[in-house]
């Protein structure tokens, strides 16, 4: 395993992490299963775990929290808030309401007193940055976080945190997680290069993007991944860009059998490969699917095999522009683009 220093923060972190999302419900994974994800990880030498209150709603902290119990300073311990919980409207976005009471659920459901790393799930267009910023610098200073970042944000909205940081004399957003994967490259075109230019950590999400890359979507096989249940749509191959991606992942494929390298490897190793990243997160479900992906911890491409990946998939690309998560309000809502 190989650890990079999260931005500026001199702390160091595993170049996979170990996402939770799948712990609970959405992976139907109980806790015995998660606790044995968590051990396996750690003595993989995975020390950053991920999680976020609105997974399961809450579901996966708990079993984090479990799994972690007894154990807690060998960890990097990083959860996201934002998302709706409930139907209840107060209970989602950034304003200090919400942040202030939501932490202190986190932190019950964790079983610990203070995360290493609290982020902002997504951008909250309804709230300022100064109300959202002076509420993490309250609570940094309470000493119930140690950092915190931004997850799926626009490159502008990053910049904006930033200036008002600066001029409200706040404490900054240190990380930024982002979703990227071959596939899905757009994000080196803004987001990448301002998070070096600031010295933000970044924490990619999706590298296998939702399991197009773990190499069991081949054209030809039925896709039965557990992503193709809950979201039929982004494998629908009636759809243009599903088809693009297949062609995609057929020439990847090829790419990785001349290399010697499991699609897994190729996908991970792209990803950690780029400068900008400090770790890829990963999601498994079972133990299977872990080791597989902890298989690709010490993964380093070759010049040329960069090269044929660039080939396939354009820098700065997504083959599935309709999957992003950053894209700006107006473009989503007619409303906000016309007088």
């Amino acid at each position: 395993m190989q650890y990079r220093t999260l931005g500026r923060t001199g702390v160091q972190v595993s170049s996979l992490a170990l996402g939770a999302m799948n712990f609970g419900r959405a992976g139907r994974t109980t806790q015995n299963e998660a606790t044995a994800l968590v051990d396996a990880a750690l003595e993989g030498g995975i020390n950053l775990i991920d999680t976020a209150d609105r997974y399961g709603d809450g579901e996966s902290e708990e079993m984090v929290g479990k799994a972690i119990a007894g154990r807690r300073d060998d960890i990097v311990l990083a959860t996201k808030a934002g998302l709706p919980i409930g139907e209840e409207r107060n209970h989602r976005g950034s304003s200090r309401r919400w942040l202030v009471t939501e932490l202190d659920n986190s932190l019950r459901r964790l079983g610990v007193d203070h995360v290493d790393l609290y982020q902002i799930h997504r951008w909250d267009p309804a709230t300022s940055d100064e109300e959202t910023l002076s509420a993490l610098t309250d609570l940094q200073r309470a000493g119930k976080i140690r950092y915190f970042g931004s997850s799926t944000f626009p490159a502008y909205r990053i910049v904006q945190a930033r200036w008002a940081a600066r001029d409200n004399h706040l404490s900054r957003y240190v990380t930024e997680q982002p979703s990227y994967s071959i596939l899905q490259r757009g994000i080196e075109t803004h987001v990448l290069p301002v998070t070096e230019q600031y010295g933000l950590g970044v924490l990619a999400w999706s590298p296998l993007a939702s399991g197009w890359l773990s190499g069991a979507v081949r054209a030809g096989r039925e896709i039965t991944t557990n992503r193709s249940a809950f979201l039929p749509e982004r494998f629908d191959m009636a759809i243009p860009a599903n088809r693009a991606r297949l062609d995609a992942v057929e020439r990847l494929a090829k790419v990785a059998d001349d290399a010697g390298l499991t699609m897994i490897q190729l996908a991970l190793g792209f990803v950690t490969a780029h400068p900008a990243v400090t770790s890829a997160l990963v999601g498994p479900r079972t133990l299977d699917h872990l080791r597989s992906q902890l298989a690709a911890a010490d993964t380093v491409l070759a010049v040329d095999v960069l090269d044929a990946i660039d080939e396939i998939v354009v820098p700065g690309v997504d083959l599935a522009p309709q999957e992003k998560h950053d894209t700006p309000p107006a473009l989503l809502d007619p409303s906000l683009r016309r007088r």
